[in-house]
């Protein structure tokens, strides 16, 4: 029986993650088993799944993150692929409880899928967001196409400039992907320097690339997380189709995008 059944609330949570994940196979950002999710799914959780046995012999993951006491966690499985997760989310990934000393896993169900390699990160992340008081549940990382190859382009690393020329693409960036993106540069997937680089930018950002990689991004939900980054790559097609054409886009003026700032009431700590 699927922890899924008579639990209206979480069904409609995995459906959310099922149909992110449609997205992200259907863009070509998840490439074979490319990309993670984890989503803190605790305030679905009942006294019967509080009491449920673990299914799978507990695991540590190495760091101390005392605000994930007793958190439950829905992980995309490790060498899963996007396209099987949105068919049959709970096949392709698994419910996790973190145990009472902080450093340590459960699997509870639906079956013993290993979670992501990617876990260690994505709870740093996920305790961090706990510690700050963030309504942020949901932790997204992905290829997206456009994003990644503008990564490669060393103008685009260096202060703020990819958020500027995403920016005067087109207004609903700066509309809706407000704190623009934060550059990591280069590290090896999963090593402990890219996890404490991304913890770094991710307070100051929803959305971070990690430099030749993917991104990673936070928010609400899965969805809301899905689309800061979708967002943010629809600007990016945007000016690689402007420069297809032959010229350097001009994009829109300081000005222009000063007042965007001013009428939505957004942040300012990024005005260019």
């Amino acid at each position: 029986m699927s922890i899924l059944n008579n639990r209206p609330g979480l069904q409609a949570e995995i459906d959310q993650i099922a149909e992110v994940a449609g997205y992200l196979w259907e863009k070509g950002w998840a490439e074979r088993n490319g990309g993670n999710i984890t989503v803190n799914i605790t305030e679905f959780v009942d006294e019967e799944i509080k009491a449920m046995p673990a299914i799978a012999p507990v695991k540590t993951f190495g760091l101390e993150l005392p605000y994930l006491k007793g958190q439950y966690f829905y992980c995309k499985g490790t060498g899963k692929r996007m396209r099987d997760l949105a068919r049959q989310p709970m096949r392709n990934g698994s419910i996790i409880r973190i145990c009472d000393d902080c450093r340590s896993y459960e699997i509870i169900a639906d079956e013993p899928v290993a979670p992501t390699s990617e876990l260690p990160s994505h709870l740093a992340l996920q305790n961090h967001l706990l510690s700050t008081g963030s309504r942020y549940r949901a932790i997204m990382h992905t290829h997206p196409i456009e994003l990644v190859a503008m990564s490669h382009i060393r103008r685009f690393l260096c202060g703020d400039e990819m958020t500027r020329v995403l920016w005067s693409m087109i207004p609903e960036t700066i509309a809706f992907a407000p704190l623009g993106i934060a550059i990591v540069p280069y590290a090896i997937s999963g090593s402990v320097e890219l996890a404490e680089a991304t913890l770094e930018q991710i307070k100051t950002h929803d959305v971070v690339m990690w430099e030749k990689h993917g991104t990673t991004a936070v928010g609400l939900d899965i969805m809301d997380a899905f689309d800061q980054t979708d967002v943010l790559n629809k600007a990016a097609c945007i000016y690689m189709s402007a420069r297809n054409m032959g010229s350097e886009p001009e994009g829109m003026t300081e000005e222009a995008m000063r007042e965007i700032q001013d009428v939505f009431k957004l942040p300012k700590e990024r005005i260019l």
